[in-house]
């Protein structure tokens, strides 16, 4: 993959672009914005893009493929420091590990310091897949992170018309010390933003957000992108051969940022491809007919950092699709290429009715809230096989089993 001293152009989305372009000269931009839609579709990048439209200099007229959108111009001084994320007037917020060790007024420090160290290795690391899995451990935005941007909101902007403060996985304001603090106090920034503040929040779950900060941001939606449009920027930006391009935009279900999951790292499987293989063996143990099959795939995780299942989740959703799909006879509408080879046999023997498939959804769902509560991932894992193994074939569970 290729690196690169600045952030890589802003990649689809041209008619949410054209929009706020238009919006922004005219003033028309809300004080307070919500990017929301599925994982890795580039909302925080377009939030930074954003941010540079408001602070460039010179925004110019630049041509796409069906309109012409408003650009920043790239070129001034205050782009070059958006693209090299160094503008005194653009601050980036994004869930990061607690500091160990830190507490009470050196917190805040402390976060800031690792903050600026991501930033750093945004401005010169290739371009990778940067989801849950790779992270070392549990994150979140904290309360000392949201008192800082609220800090520095009431000084004036260093150099440009106004600051922007991007926070990116707003949902993580939420979870986090078994309380609302850090998401109240930011509740109190959007109610009262000083005059020359924007505030862009990013989220792919934003129903975890409190109902009120969501009331007060206008929410604008950033959906998938054709797969065509995800393999060229696979061989454009992160220098990918063609037919591994193919095969990561294939599975990356519109998403740049699952695309680079894909990808192979030095030689290994990539890690979200690691994270589908896992969903699909889930599902798999489900349709065992030796549970103790399950229980030994349930043991293979890790007994903490469930909040890490939530990618596994995603892509057992989609197995279940499929599953269904393939119990309908629709297996044109498949998302995972080999699970026709896997559950084949359990969906074509009639074992699989196709609105039991679709029922293990709801199940998935319910996982996946108790994955926010950070349960023990085995215990979930376990109980979630169950739960599937009783809708899928109709087995009741081992005697005294909890209902």
């Amino acid at each position: 993959m290729t690196s690169r001293p600045h952030l890589h152009p802003v990649w689809g989305h041209e008619a949410l672009r054209a929009l706020l372009g238009r919006a922004a000269p005219e003033g028309r931009l809300p004080s307070a914005l919500l990017l929301h839609g599925p994982r890795g579709t580039g909302k925080q990048r377009l939030a930074l893009w954003i941010g540079q439209l408001i602070l460039c200099e010179a925004t110019t007229q630049a041509s796409s493929a069906r309109q012409r959108i408003p650009e920043p111009c790239g070129t001034c001084h205050a782009c070059r420091l958006v693209l090299g994320l160094q503008h005194p007037d653009l601050h980036w917020h994004f869930p990061l590990e607690r500091p160990k060790g830190v507490s009470g007024d050196r917190l805040s420090d402390a976060l800031e310091s690792a903050r600026a160290d991501r930033l750093e290795e945004q401005r010169v690391q290739s371009i990778r897949y940067a989801g849950p899995e790779v992270r070392p451990g549990p994150s979140g935005i904290y309360l000392a992170a949201v008192q800082t941007i609220r800090r520095r909101a009431q000084s004036r902007p260093s150099m440009g018309p106004e600051q922007v403060f991007v926070i990116g996985e707003a949902e993580e304001l939420v979870p986090q010390e078994a309380s609302q603090e850090a998401a109240n106090a930011l509740l109190k920034l959007l109610e009262e933003p000083p005059r020359d503040t924007r505030m862009i929040l990013t989220s792919s779950e934003p129903g975890r957000l409190l109902p009120t900060v969501r009331s007060r941001t206008v929410p604008l939606h950033v959906g998938r992108l054709p797969n065509e449009r995800v393999q060229r920027f696979l061989e454009e930006q992160a220098g990918t051969q063609p037919e591994e391009a193919q095969s990561a935009a294939r599975l990356s279900a519109g998403s740049i940022g699952h695309a680079l999951g894909f990808l192979p790292v030095e030689g290994e499987t990539g890690p979200l491809e690691r994270t589908r293989r896992s969903a699909l063996e889930l599902l798999q143990a489900a349709l065992s007919s030796r549970r103790e099959e399950a229980f030994a795939f349930a043991l293979s995780f890790p007994p903490n950092r469930a909040r890490h299942l939530a990618e596994l989740l995603d892509f057992l959703g989609l197995a279940s699709r499929d599953l269904a799909a393939l119990a309908a006879g629709a297996a044109e509408h498949m998302s995972n290429p080999d699970a026709a080879k896997l559950f084949g046999q359990a969906a074509s023997g009639g074992g699989v009715h196709a609105a039991n498939a679709v029922r293990t959804l709801a199940a998935v769902e319910r996982a996946r809230v108790l994955a926010r509560g950070n349960v023990n991932p085995q215990l979930l894992v376990t109980g979630l096989i169950e739960e599937l193994r009783q809708i899928l074939l109709g087995d009741p569970g081992p005697e005294g089993a909890l209902p």
